[in-house]
């Protein structure tokens, strides 16, 4: 049935407005925005270097990933200061964090060499790890909380210790230990290549993960 402006009630102003939502944003969601800005930044630079081999790329998709972080910690600085936050402001973080210290540390360690079917299954881990510890952040942070509203623990390391494991990468690039002189050389398991190097995103994933608990500074 064809809906005529007669059959229901007009749609809410708000819903007409354009950018509503952006009007939503308080400031330290603009800085998490800022982090996502930079992991999409980090993805097309190891692209880029997949196409034209330049291993600046390189260490312009490792920079953004230290930009992200840095965005990442004045977020929730900005957020206490102001003393305003909401839940569209921690699923932002989240989201925005699963790209930056996620997705774009495992693409980069794929640009960087680590290939193979067995380095591409760790990979996928380590990004499934991330966003399994990112989901339960979410779901417990309440539990976890002091009455001050404070979390004075994580379960797991955070996702953006990941960066330790890009600056590893971005050294890699710094000795021309890229592709076949990555560090540790390959192992050949029934016929499939595996870079013993990838496993240190398996113990990041591992970590990330488990129930271990590390104090909030």
């Amino acid at each position: 049935m064809k809906q005529t402006p007669g059959n229901g009630p007009p749609p809410d102003k708000e819903q007409r407005k354009p950018f509503a939502m952006i009007r939503e944003f308080h400031l330290a969601d603009w800085f998490t925005l800022a982090n996502a800005v930079c992991g999409t930044g980090a993805l097309f630079s190891i692209l880029t270097y997949l196409q034209t081999k330049d291993v600046r790329h390189v260490y312009f998709a490792c920079g953004m990933v230290a930009a992200a972080l840095a965005f990442d910690v004045l977020d929730g600085r900005i957020a206490r200061w102001r003393q305003k936050s909401s839940v569209l402001g921690r699923e932002l973080d989240s989201l925005a964090d699963i790209i930056s210290f996620g997705v774009a540390p495992a693409v980069i360690a794929y640009g960087c060499g680590m290939q193979g079917l067995y380095d591409r299954i760790v990979l996928t881990y380590f990004v499934a790890c991330g966003v399994s510890r990112l989901a339960r952040y979410n779901v417990t942070a309440e539990e976890m909380s002091e009455k001050d509203g404070k979390v004075r623990y994580f379960e797991g390391t955070p996702i953006p210790t990941s960066l330790l494991l890009v600056l590893a990468m971005f050294w890699a690039a710094s000795q021309d230990a890229l592709h076949e002189s990555l560090w540790f050389g390959t192992v050949d398991i029934a016929g499939f290549t595996l870079h013993p190097i990838v496993l240190l995103f398996a113990v990041s994933g591992s970590l990330m993960i488990s129930r271990i608990r590390f104090p909030k500074f």
